[in-house]
C-alpha cells in the first residue's frame, strides 16, 4: 500500500516538475477580452478525422493532444478559443499542443470523441478539454470539465491550467 502511495505521490510532483512555466497574461478579467472569434468550432467538420489528423501530428513532433469540446452557443467555450488567441498565449499552445475543436452541438453531437476517453456519459459542462499523449493516453482524466466557468475564471488562472499539462 505505501509503494502505490508513494507511486501515486511522485507521479503527481514528477508531472508537475515537468509542467511548463505558464505565461504571463496582462489581462486582469475575462471582460477585458478582445473577442477575436465568435464562431471557434466548425460545426460541420468531421470530428473523428480532425482528431486522427490531431494525433498523427503530435506522433510526429512529440506535442500533447489538446481537444476542445464545446459549441458555437456557449459563451465559456469563446472566452477559452479567444484566450488561446492572445498573443501571450498562442505560441505557447502552439508550442505545447495541437489543438482541435470539436463541436458538440448541445452535447447531442460528435459524442464518440469523449467516449474514445471513457467519457460515456453527458459532459459535465463545455468547454470540456481532454489533454492526451500523442498514443491517445489522457493525461487528464477527472479533470476535462475544469474550464467550463471560463467566464468566471481570470485568464492567468486559464494559461495556468493549462500548462499544468504542457510538456
Amino acid at each position: 500500500m505505501k509503494r502505490v502511495l508513494l507511486g501515486v505521490v511522485f507521479g503527481l510532483l514528477a508531472g508537475a516538475v515537468w509542467a511548463a512555466p505558464a505565461p504571463h497574461i496582462n489581462l486582469g478579467a475575462t471582460s477585458q477580452l478582445p473577442v477575436v472569434d465568435r464562431h471557434p468550432y466548425d460545426e460541420n467538420a468531421d470530428a473523428t478525422a480532425a482528431v486522427n489528423a490531431a494525433f498523427a501530428r503530435a506522433k510526429k513532433n512529440g506535442k500533447r493532444v489538446l481537444i476542445d469540446l464545446g459549441g458555437n452557443w456557449c459563451g465559456d467555450c469563446i472566452v477559452l478559443a479567444n484566450i488561446m488567441q492572445l498573443p501571450e498565449m498562442k505560441p505557447f499552445i502552439k508550442k505545447h499542443f495541437e489543438v482541435v475543436t470539436v463541436d458538440v452541438g448541445r452535447f447531442d453531437k460528435n459524442l464518440s470523441i469523449p467516449a474514445r476517453f471513457g467519457i460515456t456519459k453527458r459532459l459535465e459542462g463545455v468547454p470540456s478539454v481532454i489533454i492526451a499523449e500523442p498514443d491517445g493516453t489522457q493525461v487528464n482524466p477527472g479533470n476535462v470539465s475544469a474550464l467550463s466557468d471560463a467566464r468566471h475564471m481570470t485568464p492567468q488562472d486559464i494559461a495556468d491550467w493549462l500548462a499544468q499539462w504542457a510538456k
